[in-house]
C-alpha cells in the first residue's frame, strides 16, 4: 500500500493491499502517513484529507503544479493539518543556522552558495537503476531529490524566491560513456573491476560489511549471497549504468533571486563522494559556512571565527535519519495531531507548496533555456 495509519488502528489485521481499500473502511484513525511512490501522492491525500484524516505527506507533493495545488485546497477546505516531509527544516543543525541568520550576526545575506553531493554511488542505485530513474515514473531528479534544497534556502533565509535560472542535464550515464566491451549485466561484464558504478562492488561490499540496510535492503529482502546474486543476476540492480532506460539529469545547477536582491546557486552533482549538503552564507557582517554537522562563522569586525557543532557527528547520512530531520518531523506532526497546535508544523501546505513551484519554475528554466518568474503560492486555486 504504500502508506500506514496513525492512531487507534496499530494491528495487521487492518492492512489492505490498495490504499483505496483504506480509504473505503472511512474514518479509523486520527491521521495517516502517505508514502507511496511520488505519482501516487495526490489522490489519495485528496481523499483521506476529504475523510478527516490530517495527512504527513511524504515529498515531493506531487510531480506537477496543478496537483499541488489540488492537494492544498482539499486540506484547507477540510480543516486538516498536513505536514510535508522536508525533514531538513526540522534537524538541530537548521535550527541552529536558522536562528545565526534571523539574529543579525551575520548582517544581511546577500549570496548563498548550496551543494547537495548526491554521490556516485547513490545516483547509480536511485536515479540510473532505481525507481526515480525516469521523471515519467516518478519526478524530475531537481523535484525527487532536491526540492528538500530550494525548500531549505527559502526556510533559512526567510525570504521567497522571485526568479530562476537552471542547467543541467543527463550527461555522463548514458549509452555513449558505455566503455568498450562492457555486458549489459555487472555480473557478466568483463570491464566490471575497472567500473566505479559496479553493482556488485557496491552491494557484495555492503553484505560482507554487514550494512544490511538502505540500500541494499531495496535490492533483497532477504539478506544472503545467494539471494543478491540472483538480484544481480536478474534484477534492475545489477544492470550496467549505461545500459539502463534513466533519464533524470545527473548535474543541474540553479541560480535564484529572492526578495531583498539575495542571490543563491543550488547544485546538485552526481560526481561526488557521498556527503551531506554543505553551504555558504555570505552576509554584510560576517560568513557562515556550514556542512549539516557543524558551523563555521567568521565575523568580519572582529576577524575571528567561532565554531558549533548543533548535531552528533554522523547524524547526516540516511541511516541516521537525515541528522535527526525524521524524528523532528514526526515529533512535530504528532504533537500538532495530538494537541491541535498547527504552529508545530514547519512545513505545512503553503511553505511547501511555494518551494515546489520554484521547483517547476526551475525546471522549466533548465528546459527552456529561459528566466522563469515563481509563480505565488498565496491561493491553492491560483493559475500559474
Amino acid at each position: 500500500m504504500g502508506g500506514c495509519l496513525a492512531g487507534t488502528i496499530t494491528t495487521l489485521s487492518h492492512a489492505v493491499a490498495d490504499w483505496r481499500q483504506l480509504a473505503g473502511r472511512g474514518r479509523l484513525a486520527d491521521a495517516v502517513l502517505i508514502c507511496t511512490q511520488d505519482r501516487i501522492h495526490a489522490e489519495p491525500a485528496e481523499a483521506f484529507a476529504g475523510l478527516g484524516y490530517h495527512i504527513l505527506l511524504e515529498k515531493p507533493m506531487a510531480p506537477d503544479e496543478a496537483a499541488c495545488r489540488r492537494i492544498v485546497a482539499v486540506v484547507e477546505k477540510a480543516g486538516v493539518m498536513l505536514a510535508v516531509g522536508h525533514v531538513m527544516r526540522y534537524t538541530p543543525y537548521t535550527r541552529a543556522v536558522k536562528a545565526i541568520v534571523e539574529s543579525g550576526q551575520l548582517g544581511d545575506i546577500m549570496t548563498v552558495q548550496h551543494l547537495e553531493p548526491v554521490g556516485f554511488w547513490h545516483q547509480a542505485h536511485s536515479y540510473v537503476r532505481g525507481n526515480w530513474r525516469r521523471s515519467g515514473l516518478a519526478a524530475p531528479m531537481l523535484l525527487a531529490k532536491s526540492c528538500h534544497d530550494l525548500d531549505w534556502l527559502a526556510w533559512i533565509l526567510g525570504r521567497a524566491p522571485l526568479r530562476v535560472s537552471s542547467f543541467g542535464s543527463l550527461t555522463h550515464f548514458t549509452a555513449a560513456n558505455r566503455p568498450a566491451g562492457a555486458a549489459d549485466r555487472c555480473v557478466a561484464c568483463p570491464v566490471e573491476a575497472s567500473c566505479p558504478y559496479s553493482a556488485p562492488r557496491l552491494y557484495r561490499g555492503m553484505l560482507e560489511r554487514g550494512e544490511h540496510g538502505w540500500s541494499l535492503s531495496v535490492v533483497v529482502e532477504d539478506v544472503s549471497a545467494g539471494a543478491l546474486d540472483e538480484a544481480l543476476r536478474d534484477g534492475p540492480y545489477g544492470r550496467c549504468v549505461y545500459a539502463c532506460d534513466n533519464d533524470v539529469v545527473d548535474h543541474q545547477v540553479v541560480a535564484l533571486e529572492l526578495d531583498s536582491a539575495t542571490t543563491a546557486t543550488a547544485t546538485m552533482t552526481a560526481f561526488s563522494q557521498a556527503a551531506g549538503r554543505s553551504t555558504r552564507l555570505f552576509g554584510t557582517r560576517g560568513e557562515l559556512t556550514g556542512d549539516g554537522q557543524t558551523i563555521r562563522i567568521y565575523d568580519f569586525l572582529s576577524r575571528a571565527e567561532r565554531l558549533i557543532t548543533p548535531s552528533p557527528a554522523g547524524a547526516k547520512d540516511a541511516a541516521a535519519g537525515h541528522g535527526g530531520g525524521d524524528a523532528g518531523l514526526m515529533d512535530a506532526f504528532t504533537g500538532a495531531v495530538a494537541t491541535g497546535n498547527r504552529d508545530l508544523i514547519l512545513s505545512g501546505p503553503r511553505e511547501s507548496l511555494a518551494s515546489h513551484l520554484a521547483v517547476f519554475a526551475a525546471e522549466r528554466a533548465r528546459l527552456n533555456g529561459t528566466v522563469e518568474t515563481i509563480p505565488h503560492a498565496g491561493r491553492a486555486d491560483a493559475s500559474s
